[in-house]
């Protein structure tokens, strides 16, 4: 459930003491490893890392007017969680991120972007301090605007074929229109 607090430090205190210090070891972690491009701050809820309007005036595709997400960490109802967006969509950083965490030997609860965790030592710091640094804003803003670039790609060419699939059915549905009518008006010739 998303945080009310407007302020990181509210969030963190908001959080039973041993989900506050988790949440902080992880907080340190990134914020060692950041590119100075990011800015720390409350967004949707969460603990949040971005790229400001400064560095990124476009900001995120969903609501232009929130700052590029980059990162997040989350006090859930069951769990902690990480986000990293630079992982979604980029299937070469996340299956490095996969092996590293696992070869780490902890086991890895993730979805598309975002590792779920109950406990600070299922978390393999040093894995996420290191795929924090490997995205300086400049080259996740590139990953970034290539993964929107291939989304709008895609959507296009899907558009593309479901219109030539209905001038397809259309141009069917008129011959078969034509054959059926001409075919009513020989046998009314015929029977005439």
């Amino acid at each position: 459930m998303p945080s009310k607090a407007a302020t990181v430090a509210e969030y963190l205190e908001s959080l039973p003491e041993d989900r506050r210090e988790a949440l902080s070891a992880v907080r340190r972690v990134i914020l060692d490893n950041l590119d100075s491009d990011y800015a720390e701050g409350m967004q949707y809820g969460m603990i949040g890392y971005f790229v400001p309007h400064g560095v990124y005036p476009a900001g995120y595709h969903c609501d232009p007017k929130q700052p590029l997400p980059f990162a997040g960490l989350a006090s859930q109802k069951g769990h902690m969680s990480l986000t990293i967006m630079a992982l979604y969509g980029n299937a070469a950083a996340d299956a490095a991120f996969r092996k590293a965490w696992i070869g780490a030997g902890k086991r890895l609860d993730m979805g598309k972007a975002c590792i779920r965790f109950k406990r600070l030592e299922d978390v393999p710091l040093d894995v996420v301090g290191e795929t924090i640094r490997k995205f300086p804003a400049a080259v996740y803003i590139r990953t970034y605007e290539s993964a929107i670039l291939a989304m709008n790609s895609r959507a296009a060419a899907a558009r593309t074929a479901k219109e030539a699939t209905k001038k397809t059915a259309k141009k069917t549905a008129k011959k078969a229109a034509k054959s059926v009518a001409k075919k009513g008006s020989k046998q009314r010739q015929a029977r005439g």
